[in-house]
C-alpha cells in the first residue's frame, strides 16, 4: 500500500535499529536477510523489493529471501511444509508442499475476499443489522445485542451515522476491531454473535478443503497434515469449532488434520529461510515453536470417526 520504495526504506531503518541494538557496526552487511511480509505473494514484486534494497541500501545485506507472511508461518512450524490459515484483520490460506510447489486460497483483501477474518465477521455483523432493519433479509437471531455493540464501537446512534466509517473514514483495522466485542458477546450467549463465528468456522474449513486436493502425498506420508492457525480470530476456536468441524466433515481425504498455533513469532521462519539460503546449519527445535490445540480424524482415517482435542 505504501509502495516498494517506502517499504524498502522502512526495512532498512529496522535493520539499522537492529544493528545498533545488537552492537553491530552499520557498515557490516548481513549475509542474508529473510523477509516474510504481508502482501508478498508475487515473485515479481518480491524481486522488486530485493532490487530496491540492493540498489539503494547496499549496506543492509548481501542478499535477501523475500516471501509472504503465510510462508514464514509454515516454515516456523516445519521444514517439510504444511498448510497455514491466517484469520486476523484479514485472511489467507497457503499450502507449501515438500516438492516446493505452493498453492493459495484467498488473500485478496477485503474487497474480494478476507472470509473468516475479523474484518469479515465485523462487516457481516453490520450487514446483518442493516438488512434486517431494511426488511431485505431477516436475521436468524435477534439483532439487539449486536446493534448495541456496533453503536458502542463506532460511537454512533443511527445507521446513517455509521456510513462515514464505511466510506470516507473507512479503516480496515478499526472496522475489524468490532470482532473482539462480538467474541465477548458470543461467549456471553448472544445467538447472533455465535452464529457469525460459526459462519467464520465454515469459511475456514472451506479454504482448507479447497487446498487439500493439492496436498503432496509425501507431506502426509508419516502422519497428519499440519495446519498452522495464525491470527487473533483463532483465539475464539471455541466459537469457530462447530462450524469448522461440520464443514470439514464434508471433505473426502484419507489423512488427519492437526491444528496448531505458533508460540514463536513467524519472523523465526524468515530467519530459517535466511540462514538456509546461506547454507548455515542453525540449530532449531520445531516442536518448541508451536502447540497443538485440535486433532481431526475423519471416518476414512479412524473407523470410530473420532474428533478429539
Amino acid at each position: 500500500m505504501v509502495g516498494i520504495p517506502e517499504c524498502a526504506k522502512r526495512i532498512a531503518k529496522m535493520v539499522e535499529a537492529g544493528k545498533s541494538e545488537g552492537k553491530i557496526p552499520q557498515n557490516v552487511k548481513l549475509k542474508t536477510l529473510g523477509l516474510s511480509l504481508s502482501g508478498c505473494e508475487q515473485e515479481a514484486s518480491n524481486k522488486a523489493i530485493e532490487k530496491e534494497l540492493l540498489d539503494n541500501y547496499p549496506e543492509v545485506s548481501e542478499k535477501y529471501v523475500v516471501c509472504s507472511d503465510t510462508m514464514g508461518s509454515v516454515v516456523t512450524a516445519s521444514p517439510k511444509g504444511g498448510l497455514v490459515l491466517i484469520a486476523g484483520t484479514g485472511s489467507n490460506a497457503l499450502l507449501s508442499n515438500p516438492d516446493g510447489k505452493i498453492y493459495s486460497c484467498g488473500g485478496w483483501g477485503n474487497f474480494l475476499a478476507d472470509e473468516a477474518s475479523a474484518w469479515w465477521i465485523s462487516h457481516k455483523a453490520v450487514k446483518t443489522v442493516f438488512d434486517h432493519v431494511d426488511g431485505l433479509n431477516v436475521s436468524p437471531y435477534p439483532i439487539d445485542t449486536v446493534w448495541e455493540l456496533i453503536k458502542l464501537h463506532f460511537s454512533v446512534s443511527t445507521r446513517a451515522d455509521l456510513l462515514e466509517y464505511c466510506y470516507a473514514k473507512f479503516q480496515k483495522s478499526m472496522f475489524a476491531g468490532l470482532c473482539l466485542r462480538l467474541s465477548y458477546s458470543a461467549n456471553d450467549g448472544d445467538q447472533l454473535s455465535q452464529h457469525l463465528f460459526r459462519e467464520a468456522g465454515i469459511q475456514l474449513a472451506k479454504a482448507t478443503l479447497a487446498l487439500i486436493p493439492k496436498v503432496c502425498p509425501t507431506l502426509v506420508k508419516a502422519g497428519d497434515l499440519n495446519i498452522v492457525c495464525v491470527g487473533s480470530v483463532w483465539k475464539s476456536w471455541n466459537l469457530l469449532k462447530e462450524g469448522f468441524l461440520a464443514e470439514i466433515g464434508k471433505g473426502d481425504f484419507n489423512f488427519g488434520l492437526t491444528l496448531l498455533r505458533l508460540n514463536q513469532s513467524m519472523a523465526l521462519g524468515a530467519v530459517y529461510l535466511g540462514v538456509d539460503a546461506n547454507n548455515y546449519n542453525m540449530p532449531r527445535d520445531y516442536a518448541k515453536n508451536y502447540e497443538v490445540f485440535h486433532c481431526y480424524h475423519n471416518k476414512t482415517v479412524n473407523n470410530n470417526n473420532s474428533n478429539h482435542d
